[in-house]
């Protein structure tokens, strides 16, 4: 008897459950071409692993998706609309939360717009998986890549700087179809962000802050997204647009954070530049408020201080400044400046 990997049924038992639930025996026959008892033998594996759970009576037997789900799907980025995937492959499989739900869907259908976008290419695979504790989400297309797109665009040096762009916010290539704030929103609802392109690849993490790390990219080519929610996670989509309106309460995307630890030269603690002081404030007069978060910072020069506060204040004089989580000699030559 030829041995059937349970593994591999992983990425399609999920949706076999759904629809062919009343009859998950015979459907696995076909699908595989697999007698009887290799079905039998494989659901209880199966079963073992919390990917499917029987129910119904031993006459009339009946398999639904366990605490482990998973749907994969590869799809021709020509002609494809973001929502269909969702509504079709996706929303009927998985049991979620409603808020995780409402921002599943967001993140979901923002992602898969990106790639039909922007991509500039042929195919994009889209991999969500329920877990106990969480929704994962990965979003993989065979693309010219995210930083090189941004950086082509706007021509900026490398993909750090591009993640500084694409972490402020509002930044598109494609401004008559896109404002800019679909990747960024999406980041923000996330516990885990992952994104790679390029040979680069930067993480966000929610529980410290919401900084961006370098991390080691996993692709070269295309650009592949992950994110991770938790299910019990108190985050709801609304609270996360409001809260970056001016206000709070309202819907304007009004203020953003600047992570300036992405200006560092890789192994470089210190900003000394006008140049970076100019990269920092590029396209804040966007904005009403900006947090200049310093969190990887140890040193900056006078030339940069000068550049950001007092410059920078005089050519941008709607945009309210607020420089955060400074180290001592940050502070210091910050303080220098604004006496």
């Amino acid at each position: 008897m030829a041995r059937i990997d349970p593994v591999s049924a992983t990425r399609w038992i999920t949706a076999a459950a759904v629809h062919h639930g009343d009859a998950l025996p015979q459907h696995l026959m076909q699908r595989l071409q697999i007698s009887r008892r290799q079905a039998s033998l494989l659901l209880r594996r199966l079963e073992a692993l919390q990917w499917v759970q029987a129910c119904g009576t031993p006459r009339v037997p009946r398999h639904v998706p366990g605490p482990l789900r998973q749907v994969v799907q590869r799809y021709p980025l020509a002609g494809l609309q973001e929502d269909r995937p969702w509504r079709q492959d996706f929303a009927p499989c998985f049991a979620l939360p409603p808020a995780v739900q409402a921002m599943a869907q967001h993140a979901f259908t923002e992602l898969l717009n990106n790639a039909i976008d922007h991509s500039g290419g042929h195919s994009v695979t889209v991999s969500m998986r329920q877990t106990p504790l969480q929704l994962q989400l990965l979003v993989s297309d065979d693309g010219v890549g995210l930083f090189q797109r941004v950086a082509e665009h706007f021509d900026l040096p490398e993909p750090a700087v591009a993640m500084l762009e694409l972490a402020k916010g509002k930044l598109t290539s494609d401004p008559d179809r896109h404002c800019g704030h679909g990747l960024f929103f999406t980041a923000q609802l996330a516990d885990v962000f992952d994104l790679h392109a390029n040979t680069a690849a930067f993480q966000r993490r929610g529980w410290d802050g919401g900084r961006w790390h370098a991390q080691r990219p996993a692709t070269k080519a295309g650009t592949s997204i992950y994110l991770a929610i938790a299910l019990d996670t108190p985050r709801t989509l609304e609270q996360v647009l409001h809260a970056h309106s001016a206000s709070g309460q309202g819907w304007a995307f009004e203020r953003t954070r600047v992570p300036m630890a992405l200006l560092l030269p890789e192994g470089v603690r210190q900003l000394s530049s006008r140049a970076e002081a100019r990269r920092a404030l590029s396209r804040l007069e966007q904005f009403a408020t900006a947090e200049l978060d310093f969190s990887g910072v140890d040193h900056i020069g006078h030339g940069f201080a000068d550049e950001l506060l007092r410059v920078g204040a005089r050519r941008l004089p709607g945009l309210q400044l607020q420089p955060t989580a400074m180290a001592p000699a940050v502070g210091a030559m910050l303080g220098s400046i604004a006496a």
